[in-house]
């Protein structure tokens, strides 16, 4: 029997240390099979600055994420982890429509919406009942119980990283397989989170934000399951096309 695209995704992380380029068109993702990554990283912010040339602030809509969605799973056969936001003001539907179009994990995060990037200042987050209930509604959404429903909380960025820990233990009560951390801002920040939360956790490695870049065998001795590398291949795209 074909194993879905969540069930590749989870053994992709098995004992391992992954590396996930973010794919900012369906060519990049074929790249990243091609060049022997594990999956790919359907990120908002590369989505909307490739795409539609806006900023990551939430202006796409939730029909073009499911098409991009498809584009790249028709592109490669690599799990597609596939950034949603804030849900869309229906998390179910988005779950649905997204494990529906080919997506091996979907990503929820806790900002209000519109919401910004998580580099940014000026994010207020929904209440931890709020986001709870969203990741409840998501986990029982999907027909596929490999489907990764990952939660995103961005409370380093707006209140403390004692309470981003909080949230995240919270998250997995309602039903996360996965926590990502967004914006932590040093190394012991990392091994802290990493410490304190017991479930397979996301780095974001994204140039010019928060934190340290640090490298996939520091992430991997901190003990983080999954590294993304969201709008690097965008960057180095855009560079190589300035410079043409």
């Amino acid at each position: 029997m074909k194993r879905s695209p969540g069930a590749r995704l989870r053994e992709a992380i098995c004992g391992a240390t992954i590396q996930v380029p973010g794919a900012p068109f369906a060519l990049a993702a074929r790249l990243a099979e091609r060049e022997g990554y594990a999956a790919v990283y359907l990120s908002g912010a590369a989505f909307s600055a490739a795409q539609l040339a806006v900023p990551d602030v939430g202006l796409f809509t939730l029909d073009d994420l499911v098409a991009q969605t498809k584009r790249l799973c028709q592109a490669t056969p690599l799990p597609v982890l596939v950034d949603a936001d804030t849900g869309f003001g229906d998390v179910a539907r988005c779950v649905a429509l997204l494990e529906e179009a080919g997506a091996a994990a979907v990503q929820l995060e806790d900002q209000t919406f519109p919401k910004r990037c998580g580099h940014l200042d000026g994010k207020s987050l929904v209440t931890i009942d709020e986001m709870c209930e969203n990741i409840s509604l998501a986990a029982a959404a999907r027909r596929d119980e490999d489907l990764v429903i990952i939660a995103r909380t961005d409370a380093r960025g707006t209140d403390s990283l004692e309470t981003a820990i909080e949230r995240a233990e919270r998250y997995l009560k309602a039903g996360a397989d996965w926590i990502f951390p967004e914006a932590l801002e040093t190394k012991e920040e990392f091994v802290q989170f990493a410490d304190q939360v017991d479930a397979p956790l996301l780095a974001n490695m994204t140039e010019f934000g928060k934190g340290p870049l640090l490298s996939l065998s520091e992430l991997a001795e901190i003990g983080f399951a999954v590294v993304l590398y969201p709008v690097t291949m965008l960057r180095v795209a855009m560079k190589a096309m300035e410079a043409a």
